[in-house]
């Protein structure tokens, strides 16, 4: 299986009055840089064969972006990516096929608790957390710390692993 990881775009501050948090929705910039970023994501990586998101509001309207870039691909609400708890992510990523693309919209410290136990670290390493851009008062989502991309031209995108997990079946890439 393979894995493409996306922490989702600059919501709205958490306690903003009236606001609950499961309800937090991206801010205008948020939106405006991430349809950038998914239209780069989507040249790069091309499409998904699956495009699952956390049913929070901030983490569906980023899957929405990223459908659109990506094309031919309806985003659907996966409960697990919701809760902060990898195995039950890595348990509902066990009905999908080994060798389909499956694109996760989600949220810290989830992702990179995945992305940790995919490539069999100890919990809580936090050399893969999704951190926000430095200079943005929400920020963007991109993995690394250096807050800056290896290649200029591909904006906040930073880090591709690729390794093998037997958690994920045989021929799978995270």
């Amino acid at each position: 299986m393979n894995v493409l990881l996306i922490r989702h775009a600059p919501a709205v501050r958490t306690g903003t009055g009236g606001v609950r948090d499961h309800d937090r929705p991206l801010t205008r910039r948020g939106r405006q840089r991430f349809r950038l970023a998914a239209r780069g994501l989507a040249r790069i990586a091309g499409r998904p064969d699956i495009l699952l998101t956390s049913p929070l509001v901030r983490a569906r309207d980023t899957a929405e972006i990223a459908a659109a870039a990506f094309k031919r691909v309806t985003p659907r609400i996966e409960p697990a990516l919701g809760q902060d708890d990898v195995d039950v992510l890595v348990t509902a990523l066990k009905k999908y096929r080994p060798d389909a693309t499956v694109a996760l919209v989600g949220h810290e410290p989830t992702l990179s608790g995945l992305l940790a136990h995919l490539l069999g670290m100890r919990d809580g390493d936090g050399r893969f957390a999704f951190k926000k851009c430095p200079g943005s008062s929400s920020g963007s989502s991109s993995p690394g710390s250096s807050g800056r991309s290896a290649h200029p031209d591909r904006g906040p995108i930073e880090a591709h692993a690729r390794g093998r997990h037997p958690d994920l079946g045989p021929g799978s890439h995270c």
